[in-house]
């Protein structure tokens, strides 16, 4: 192995047109870790805040963007037994994704799944550790319960449309346009709601109100997401693509009995992680397996096309998952 790598690195905040490759040093994996040679990585909302300075990484994460890839274990660090080199995985990141070598915690990798090649591996583990850490472990979604995911052709979007269904949900979303809303339906959504058209508060109330909803889009929807839940429901927020301040009659909340809560997945302890990932190979890996889930994907450009990626997923235009083909 070359003692340095081509990557992508955040020249400066600001838009797509900051990221730029470069030649770093190889990382080396510490104690409990591994490294793996990335075939792809797949490309996330958090990446842009990153890039746009509003999300920095964790002290001790690699500066350069990257949450999610795919590929082969070239190293073991101190006292990794689960994993041996040659491993093909996926794994959830701490930073560094946009680059030929990562490091990351050997907890935090899964198997890549009989049936699913190494660009769709690539989308899984920042989707579904969030999906599921919130949808299921904070949400304590249930089947038969009415469940409302915004964005529902997002890359958490369509993996929580499926994660719900096969669950035994009834799956309710949104999107912008009436092709993304067949898309939604295709998934398992019951319905999907052209938000240009129509009102989610008044579809959701005619089917007795949500007792879930998963919502990234924050600013004026949190009153109205309140407005969309049944008595005793739930709102787990994860993102604020609006914005993160809204004024809100909290009576509500208190006669309703309603919780609002919410989470995002980098700042958690390893160990937290560790534990979704575990869940995650019990009980949603085998799904994969069975081909009753996959990623939706919308497209692939080259790690030297950082920029141009972005570029698409702010525009919204996309459908799914977009990836970088790294080696």
């Amino acid at each position: 192995m070359s003692e340095t790598m081509t990557a992508v690195e955040i020249t400066a905040p600001g838009g797509p047109e900051v990221l730029r490759p470069c030649t770093r040093p190889r990382p080396t994996p510490r104690p409990g870790e591994v490294l793996i040679r990335l075939a792809y990585a797949g490309v996330n909302r958090p990446d842009a805040l990153q890039r746009a300075g509003q999300y920095a990484p964790p002290p001790t994460a690699s500066d350069l963007p990257g949450l999610e890839g795919a590929g082969e274990i070239v190293a073991l660090g101190e006292g990794v037994s689960e994993w041996a080199l040659g491993d093909q995985v996926c794994a959830l990141l701490p930073g560094g994704g946009y680059a030929e070598y990562v490091a990351t915690p050997a907890a935090h990798c899964l198997p890549v799944p009989k049936g699913v090649d190494m660009a769709q591996a690539a989308c899984l583990p920042e989707t579904y550790f969030t999906v599921w850490s919130n949808v299921f472990l904070r949400g304590g979604l249930k089947a038969g319960e009415r469940f409302l995911v915004h964005g529902g052709t997002s890359g958490i979007g369509t993996t929580a449309i499926q994660l719900a269904h096969v669950m035994g949900a009834r799956v309710f979303t949104t999107a912008g346009s009436d092709a993304k809303c067949k898309v939604c339906k295709d998934l398992g959504a019951e319905q999907a709601i052209n938000y240009h058209d129509a009102d989610f508060v008044e579809r959701l109330k005619a089917e007795g109100g949500a007792d879930l909803i998963l919502d990234m889009v924050g600013g004026e929807y949190l009153p109205r997401n309140v407005r969309a839940l049944a008595n005793d429901g739930r709102l787990v927020q994860i993102a604020f693509l609006q914005g993160p301040k809204v004024t809100l009659n909290f009576a509500q909340v208190m006669m309703r009995r309603l919780t609002i809560t919410g989470s995002t997945l980098r700042p958690q302890s390893d160990l937290a992680k560790a534990q979704i990932a575990q869940d995650l190979r019990a009980k949603v890996w085998p799904l994969l397996e069975a081909g009753r889930l996959g990623p939706v994907m919308d497209s692939t450009y080259s790690l030297a096309q950082a920029s141009e990626a972005h570029a698409h997923m702010e525009s919204s235009r996309h459908i799914g998952k977009i990836v970088l083909k790294v080696a």
